[in-house]
């Protein structure tokens, strides 16, 4: 049944969705998007933490803030938001494919559930939330998407092997789809940061990797560079010159050793490799 005071309020302006927002770079996005005066449609699996974040920007913007709390690594999350807001006649101008996490370790020792729902997160809810929203953009004549890559999607990933396949996929569909829409009003933009300081490595148990010991971004600074591209309709933008150095010298190097580079990046510290190489394979 349809709650009349959130279609009005959604009637009103433009409305942006972000996953994966209740913390990291979603919050700061969601921040950004309430300071330039867009509702909100935000989804996270900490209902807690998502409701208080819409009751904080609701009080300290002229906006709405709507929180769907839902699990993307369920196959039927995607269309159960798409259904909600379809009943609450609430139209997406802006898609921020922001959620996603990491199963860090070497792939013969990892848990291969955990890693399908990676794959789901990453990749199968992304496309199939930009499979569901696109529609309504394309009827209206405008709209943009931005999805959340990594530096990692640009070359393979040792111990990050699933996820870094996983943001190449999302840099390959974003450019791809970008191309189809040109001249539609839509603008699809990949952002891929590097190393940032969000819960995602305490998460994935990767605090102690050498990667984190050459300097993070923080948040705030990459949801700005990738809202700032997204508003300007760019298809691809890497947060951070280091970052941009390290993507455009890769592109002169032989993959062999690029994977070389990448596995002495994402390897922990020294007196702790050889404890943890090959733990948990036949556990």
């Amino acid at each position: 049944m349809k709650n009349n005071r959130i279609t009005n309020d959604f009637k009103e302006k433009k409305t942006a969705l972000i996953t994966g927002a209740s913390s990291g770079i979603g919050h700061e996005f969601s921040k950004l998007f309430a300071e330039d005066g867009y509702n909100l449609v935000l989804v996270a699996r900490n209902k807690q933490r998502l409701k208080q974040l819409a009751d904080e920007l609701e009080g300290k913007f002229e906006i709405s803030a709507l929180s769907i709390s839902k699990d993307l690594s369920v196959v039927t999350a995607p269309q159960e938001i798409f259904d909600e807001l379809q009943q609450e006649s609430i139209h997406i101008d802006i898609l921020v494919n922001n959620a996603g996490f990491n199963v860090y370790g070497f792939f013969s020792g990892t848990d291969l559930m955990e890693e399908l729902q990676m794959v789901q997160v990453n990749l199968v809810s992304l496309t199939h939330l930009t499979k569901l929203f696109l529609p309504g953009m394309l009827r209206k004549g405008h709209g943009k998407i931005l999805n959340v890559g990594s530096t990692g999607s640009f070359g393979p990933g040792p111990f990050n092997a699933v996820y870094c396949a996983t943001k190449a996929f999302v840099l390959s569909f974003s450019e791809a789809i970008a191309e189809e829409l040109q001249g539609t009003g839509i603008t699809v933009t990949a952002l891929c940061p590097g190393a940032t300081k969000t819960e995602f490595f305490k998460r994935a148990n990767m605090v102690d990797i050498n990667l984190l010991k050459r300097g993070v971004m923080d948040a705030k600074t990459v949801a700005e560079i990738g809202y700032n591209s997204l508003m300007e309709g760019e298809r691809l933008v890497i947060a951070g010159t280091n970052n941009k150095l390290m993507i455009f010298l890769i592109r002169f190097m032989p993959r062999k050793m690029i994977t070389k580079m990448v596995k002495d990046m994402m390897s922990i510290r020294k007196n702790e490799y050889k404890k943890k190489q090959f733990s948990g394979c036949f556990e």
